[in-house]
This record gives structure tokens, C-alpha cells and sequence, in this order.
């Protein structure tokens, strides 16, 4: 109990002193390892999934009520996810309803704006209807946007980008000659909030596995060896720390350099 005591007021004073630093305007997180979390437990790996979604909904609520974040990204089922066993998708598919179904009132309350980056066709009707009900319920929220990547890739994003550009010269609405970088970035999924500062990956593999390409051109990276269920709000505060000690250049040197 003492020990617990301490961690919460080192947490604390952290979290104070990282404020007073400045936050990081938007977090993006890779939550990887629910499988190997499973296996090391001799569980299945659908209870992997299950402790994943329980470690989102902690720092979800730690992120904005407690730290003040203004901008999350969570992966949560990428384009590429698809190839896993169908059984393990239909509960991956059934655990993102009851996540929505069970957090919106919650989201409401809090003022979480929920947003989605991904093509929702492929998802059960079920979902998308979820997806729809949250996106419009919270819509006028602004405590803290939660965007989440769902049967996202960047590949996809930006060919998907590409498209609507070219329907957009097609139709004379665009000169292509004035095709800029503000042309993608505005027909990205992620067109009305900033560029992530900082992503996280969990587990200890180290790439972005199609993960906002685009958007993190210069992101800072942080990686842990940590799984995903095991991540708490200490790490993430700790990551955001670290975060802060770098100096984010934008491809310029210093003068005496």
C-alpha cells in the first residue's frame, strides 16, 4: 500500500511538471502484444484482446481527465488485421462494439469527441452503426479527441487521398498544378487534427506497420518492451517526459552547428 502510495505521488508530481513543459498537442499510440501477453499466461489470445481493451479504457480516461491531453490515436485493428483467424476477428469486431456501446455515455460525460480513421465498409453492420452513433453523439465534445484507427493503413489513406484529388482536377474543382502537401494532408482521414507529435509502440517491436505515414513525416518515436495490457498511465507519462527532453529540429541546425 505504501509503495503504491508513493508511485501515485511520483505520478503526480510528473504529471505536474510535464504540464508546466507543455504537452505534446496530439499522442498516437500502436497498442501491440495482446497476443504475446496471452501466451505468457498460458491464456487465449481473444483474452489478450480483452485485457487490450481494458488497458485503452484506462488510458483513454487518464489521458483526459487526468493528464489533459487534447488529441489520442489508438490503433486498433489495422488493414492487414484481416488476415488473422476469423474467430479472432469476430471477437476483435464484437469487443469494439461492447467498447463503444459501454464507453459512450461515459465519453459524453467526460467530454471525449469520438473520430475514426479507416474505411468502415468492411466492418459488421453492427459496428459501423456504433461508429456512426458515436461519432454523432459527441461530435460537439472538445475535452479531448479520440481518434480511432480502425481498418486503417496509411498505404490506403493516402492512395485513397490520390483518388479524391484526381476526382477533384476531373471535375475542375482542383488545378493540379497547385497540388500541394496541404492538398493531401486536407484529404487524409485525419484532416481536422494535428500531425502526432509523438508515437508509442508497445511491445517491443520497432516500426510503424503502415501507421500514419504521412502524418508522422517528424513525429518523435517512442518504443517499449512493454506489452499492451501491461501499459499503464505511468509509462505514458514517462514516454511524454522523454518526449519533452528532445530537441525537434524539422530537418534545420542550429546556427553554431
Amino acid at each position: 500500500m505504501e509503495k503504491d502510495s508513493l508511485l501515485q505521488n511520483n505520478i503526480a508530481t510528473l504529471i505536474e511538471l510535464i504540464r508546466e513543459r507543455g504537452l505534446p498537442k496530439h499522442v498516437a499510440i500502436i497498442m501491440d502484444g495482446n497476443g504475446r501477453w496471452a501466451s505468457k499466461r498460458d491464456l487465449p489470445r481473444t483474452a489478450g484482446h480483452q485485457a487490450g481493451v481494458q488497458t485503452a479504457e484506462r488510458i483513454i480516461r487518464f489521458a483526459g481527465r487526468e493528464l489533459g491531453l487534447r488529441h489520442l490515436t489508438l490503433y486498433a485493428f489495422s488493414t492487414e488485421n484481416w488476415a488473422r483467424p476469423a474467430t479472432e476477428i469476430n471477437f476483435i469486431m464484437d469487443l469494439l462494439d461492447k467498447f463503444i456501446t459501454e464507453k459512450l455515455a461515459e465519453f459524453e460525460r467526460e467530454g471525449v469527441r469520438v473520430i475514426v480513421s479507416g474505411d468502415p465498409t468492411p466492418l459488421p453492420n453492427n459496428l459501423q452503426q456504433r461508429v456512426r452513433d458515436a461519432i454523432e453523439q459527441t461530435a460537439k465534445n472538445s475535452r479531448l479527441v479520440l481518434n480511432i484507427a480502425l481498418n486503417y493503413g496509411a498505404r490506403q489513406e493516402i492512395v485513397r487521398a490520390c483518388r479524391m484529388i484526381a476526382e477533384r482536377v476531373a471535375s475542375g474543382e482542383v488545378d493540379s498544378a497547385k497540388i500541394d502537401e496541404q492538398t493531401i494532408a486536407s484529404s487524409l482521414y485525419t484532416a481536422q487534427i494535428p500531425d502526432p507529435d509523438l508515437i508509442i509502440r508497445t511491445s517491443g517491436e520497432m516500426r510503424l506497420s503502415n501507421f500514419l505515414l504521412w502524418q508522422a513525416a517528424y513525429t518523435e518515436l517512442h518504443f517499449t518492451d512493454t506489452l499492451w495490457p501491461d501499459f499503464g498511465p505511468d509509462e505514458l507519462v514517462r514516454a511524454i517526459a522523454q518526449y519533452q527532453d528532445r530537441e525537434r529540429r524539422y530537418g534545420a541546425v542550429k546556427e553554431a552547428e
